[in-house]
């Protein structure tokens, strides 16, 4: 297994949030009071100084993939699923700007009225400036899923360690809700996410992640404080390394 970077040390993280965590457990859409309390993990560890990156999914309001799986042409279904990540970037933005934390929303998509365009030097400017960076739009091609946006992103800006928040505790050997002898596993190889065909990330994202050896920490978003905890290197959820 590859020596994982300490992450008590991580100055730069990414956190990659799935759409379907915004919608906390209504049927669609965004919860506020889940997307509050995503606001206040957030600027729990922005105080202590971490320079916080997001991208951010879209799967509580459109999913590309289920779409082109019932008949709609796939690069279409994906770039709905992409501009369905605007709207949780900015209501995210929202509810961090409401609590008092400087956030740019940047885009793979020119959308100039909504949010800056994906500049690589502009968004760690951003981040040296101690403000929250959201990304939306995925990586703006098609056939990309957020997973990889988040891994591309967090390598191009240097970040530490790539937060995956979800709504279980970790990594397990199958679906913890369905099975209950699911296992959970502490820590995993990124050879051992492909190989098992683990549904953390696509193997295209762990790959990068690989080559880059960017540790990923997956974990129960739903736990307050659990972002801190992750950043801080506690032992919570499965540490991809």
């Amino acid at each position: 297994m590859a020596k994982t970077k300490k992450s008590r040390n991580a100055k730069r993280v990414l956190l990659k949030i799935s759409g379907e965590a915004l919608m906390g457990d209504l049927g669609y859409g965004i919860d506020p009071a889940v997307n509050d309390s995503l606001a206040s993990q957030i600027k729990e560890v922005h105080k202590d100084g971490v320079q916080i990156a997001v991208v951010i999914g879209g799967g509580n309001i459109f999913r590309g993939l289920s779409a082109a799986t019932e008949g709609m042409d796939r690069s279409t279904a994906d770039y709905m699923g992409m501009l369905a990540t605007m709207l949780n970037g900015l209501a995210l933005q929202d509810a961090l700007e409401r609590v008092g934390v400087d956030t740019r929303v940047v885009t793979a998509i020119e959308m100039k009225e909504l949010a800056e365009p994906y500049i690589r030097r502009r968004a760690i400017r951003h981040l040296d400036k101690n403000r929250v960076v959201i990304f939306v739009c995925g990586t703006g091609n098609p056939y990309f899923t957020t997973d990889t946006a988040a891994a591309l992103r967090a390598t191009e800006i240097g970040a530490d360690m790539i937060l995956k928040a979800t709504k279980v505790d970790g990594v397990y050997s199958k679906d913890p809700v369905k099975y209950k002898d699911a296992r959970r596993f502490s820590k995993l190889s990124y050879i051992d996410v492909v190989k098992k065909k683990l549904k953390v990330m696509d193997a295209t994202a762990v790959t990068l992640c690989m080559d880059n050896n960017l540790p990923i920490v997956v974990f129960n978003i739903r736990k307050k404080g659990n972002i801190r905890r992750a950043v801080k290197g506690e032992k919570i959820g499965t540490v991809i390394s």
